[in-house]
This record gives structure tokens, sequence and C-alpha cells, in this order.
């Protein structure tokens, strides 16, 4: 984590610059207990400058009294609502608390957090992944979507935020998944007759962009900004989702999976059976109660959630805590989650729409809908290559570039390996190896809609596990057989 923020001047022009810049190189330099007597004798001659209350309470929390700490920064936030350091220090404070609630409500306030303070918060998130500490890396992006998504609605503890909404712009078929999904919460008591009104407002946007030939993403003109502006790409419900006992199934063997990764190039193991039955009805709920699919970029109607943006729970995080010590040789302290997101599909997706990378060392991918949902057994899973994007290539051209990646997997004769889809199925593999979601027909209805989530672990330079998998020759990409779990090979029709 970033280290505590004390303020380098005060609002008193008659305190003395030699005091307090002596206090701040003895907090600098450790000597805590002198540097909290030259605060204090800072706050004794001016109880009401708030750079004085602000680094007082630093000191203290670096001497072990988060409690006087939490004081310190309130008061200095009483006197100056404005303060950065004093904000930033009180949330960093009530997080390690485990009382991130309040913080929430700091944010959330007439005196509206700027860009970078919003940075401020997403980079907490992203240091605490580094340092494999997921619950704070939660608790922070938690606070930080909820800043910059929240709604009048969500978070209800606080007055709605006041910083604008990112720029997101309409598209037809966010539009009607959000309409499925309000009714959705309807139907659960979960959003209130009002949405009725919002609803309605959904279906003329969609009309008007129909009428107009505009399918999206197109700008939010006038008329949506009045009429939906306040709840599109908005937070409006996030579904309460604790950990549990146990996350993982016991249904497979996690030092099998290691060997398996390890032993057998180009590294990819599926994983049937993966989360106990407990978390996986737990973790859909999430899924179709939160309202966190902001992400509406990508082509055939396919919609994002993002970790930054609403996609944590105490639940998810414990998956990936869980899939990290049980795979110390493949992930472990080696390789920190660097990412998680979740796509939903419409019900149709055209195959090989979406071959890429990723950035990662490793990737966890695994599916939660229904298998019913289905209609084709043998499809709507993961097609994965076997050649993975050379070490030249930029994130940009590995991860999106289909005209440069398409020609090279001719080049390298790489054969699609199809993965069919299977609820509660994980596929584990080299983050570097070219993959896409494979041709979907799923039945019709909100609750059908396909959901994949995403753990991606460490950095793509730092995988030493399958070197040699780079530059496949001719007639690579066909994986071992030893790649497939002993379950998935139970499946009738499925050939290596």
């Amino acid at each position: 984590m970033e280290p505590l923020s004390v303020v380098a001047d005060t609002s008193r022009p008659h305190l003395s610059a030699d005091l307090l810049a002596r206090a701040n190189e003895l907090f600098r330099s450790g000597r805590l207990d002198e540097a909290y007597l030259g605060y204090l004798k800072i706050v004794g001659i001016a109880p009401d400058d708030p750079s004085a209350h602000n680094n007082l309470g630093c000191v203290r929390q670096e001497q072990g009294d988060p409690e006087g700490a939490v004081t310190c920064y309130r008061e200095a936030l009483r006197l100056d609502p404005r303060l950065r350091a004093a904000r930033h220090n009180l949330t960093t404070c009530l997080v390690r608390l485990g009382r991130s609630d309040e913080c929430i409500g700091l944010w959330c306030t007439d005196h509206s957090p700027d860009a970078e303070d919003v940075a401020w918060l997403d980079r907490q998130s992203w240091l605490a992944l580094l340092a494999h500490n997921l619950p704070d890396a939660g608790e922070y992006a938690r606070i930080h979507a909820a800043v910059r998504l929240g709604s009048e609605w969500y978070p209800r503890s606080s007055p709605p935020p006041r910083t604008a909404a990112p720029e997101i712009r309409l598209t037809i078929p966010k539009l009607r998944h959000d309409i499925e999904q309000f009714r959705h919460l309807q139907q659960r008591a979960l959003l209130g007759e009002e949405f009725t009104s919002v609803i309605t407002a959904y279906q003329e946007t969609i009309s008007r962009l129909e009428s107009a030939g505009e399918h999206g993403p197109v700008p939010m003109d006038a008329i949506a900004q009045r009429t939906i502006g306040h709840v599109y790409g908005r937070i409006v419900h996030v579904r309460d989702t604790p950990r549990l006992p146990r996350a993982l199934s016991d249904a497979w063997d996690p030092v099998e999976v290691e060997s398996r990764y390890i032993d057998q190039p180009p590294g990819v193991v599926v994983i049937d059976d993966f989360l106990s039955p407990e978390a996986l009805e737990s973790l859909r709920s999430f899924c179709l109660e939160s309202t966190v699919w902001t992400g509406n970029r990508y082509a055939h109607g396919r919609l994002g959630a993002f970790f930054r943006d609403g996609f944590t729970c105490p639940l998810l995080l414990q998956i990936a805590e869980e899939v990290r010590d049980a795979l110390p040789r493949v992930i472990g302290k080696r390789h920190p989650l660097r990412q998680l997101w979740a796509f939903k599909n419409e019900n149709d997706f055209p195959a090989d729409s979406n071959t890429h990378a990723d950035f990662a060392a490793v990737n966890l991918n695994f599916w939660i809908t229904p298998t019913d949902a289905n209609l084709d057994t043998e499809s709507g899973g993961l097609v994965v290559y076997g050649v993975d994007a050379p070490p030249d290539w930029d994130f940009a051209t590995y991860n999106s570039r289909r005209e440069v990646i398409e020609p090279y997997l001719r080049q390298q004769h790489a054969k699609p390996f199809r993965i069919p889809y299977r609820q509660n199925r994980a596929i584990l593999f080299n983050s570097d190896l070219f993959h896409g979601t494979d041709g979907l027909h799923f039945r019709p209805g909100f609750t059908n809609r396909r959901v994949n989530i995403t753990m991606l672990y460490g950095e793509r330079a730092d995988d030493d596990l399958h070197r040699d998998v780079a530059h496949a020759s001719p007639g690579a990409g066909r994986p071992s057989a030893a790649w497939r779990s002993p379950v998935f090979t139970r499946h009738r029709g499925i050939r290596p």
C-alpha cells in the first residue's frame, strides 16, 4: 500500500515552518514518539488547523493506535472537507479496521471527489492485489465502484454520488439486458415499483434508436440523459454474497491438476465440478442480481462486468484465494491475482469472433449458467489453440487485432480444440495461448444467458512453466490427451 500522506504545510502562516518540517522528518525516519510530540505541539498552537490533525493521525496510526488516528482524520476533515490527504488516510485506516462501509460516506459528499481522488482508490485496489491482500483489494474496488457508478439506490447508506457518470454509450443489447434484469429484481422484491417507469423509459429509448436506424454504441442524447441518465450505466443493486466455509469442490484433485498443467504442454486443464454446490448457487445469484454489467463496447451484444466497476464480493475473492492456495506450483505467491471479470452473452454468438491472448501468466475461466440452457451440447464453451502469442507482440495486437492473429494462426497450422460448455466447468490454461468463446446457441431468457468468469494471475513475462510453447511448428495446436480432466473424458463424443 502507499505510505500515509503527511501535509507539508499548514493553513496557519504563524506556525513555524521549521517545527512542521522537523516533525515530518522525524515521522519519515521512523522516530514516531518524537514526531508525535512535535505534531501534538503544532495542534496545541493551532487546534483549528486541519493539516496538523491529519499529521497527528498519521503518527498515531503508525504507532498502532488506529482508533486514535480515525479521530484525528475525522477532525481534519471536519475542519476542511476538501483535505485530500485526510480523506485518503482515513479511508486506508477504516479499510484496515474492516469498516469500509464508513468509507463510502467520505466520498459521497457535497465535495465531489475529482479524477485524481477516484484514481487513488483504483490504485489502492491494484496495490492490494499485488500484495496478495485480496480482502482489502475488494473493499477498495467496491468503494471505487460506489463512488464512480453509484446511484440514488446504491449505496443506500450514503447520499447519491456526485461524480459524473463515466461516458457509457447507448446500445440496444445493454438496454434490453437491463430491462430483463430490472424485471428479475422486481419479481424478487429487490427493486421497487418506481422501476416500472424506468423500464418504460428504456423501452422508449430502444424504439427511438431503432427508428433512427441506430443500434449503438451511440452517445446519450439529451432525451436519454433526462429519462434514464440517473440509472443507465450506474449500479442500483448489488447482492450481498459473503464467504462460505468452503468455495471449491472436493471433487477434483489440485495435485493432479498441477501435474497436468506443468508436465503436459501447452498447459490446458479442464476441471469439472469446480465449485461447491453452495458456492455455485450463491455466485450465480450474485451475477443475476447485481447490476454491474456496465461494459458494453463489445460486439454481438456481449456485456462485461469488471472488478473495479463493482464485480466483486467476498465469495469471488474467496474463490481466488482458494485457487491460489490449492495450486502453489502454478500460482501460489508467484503470481498475484491481476484481474477479475465476467462476460455475459446474448443467446447466440458466432464462433471465431473474439480469438485473443491475455496479458497474464495463468488464466482461470469458469462457467456458471445451467448446462440445460445450452442448446448445442458439443459447443458453447471455449476454443483453445496450442499456439501462444509471440513475445514481441504488444497487448493491443495479441488481445484484439484479428487481422493479425488469424493469419498467424494459419501460418502456424494451429487447429482449434473445442471444450464444450458445462455448468461449473473451469479451464486452467496458459494465458499466452490464443483462445476465444466458441459459437453459442442458448435458450432465450434472462437466466439462460451464458456467464463466464475469468481470473488472471501474474504477468505473461513471468511465466516460466511453458517457455517451449512459443513459435509452434506446423501441425501444432493439438494438446496432449493428458490435458483433459478425468471427468471431462467421460463425456461421450469428446475426442482429443
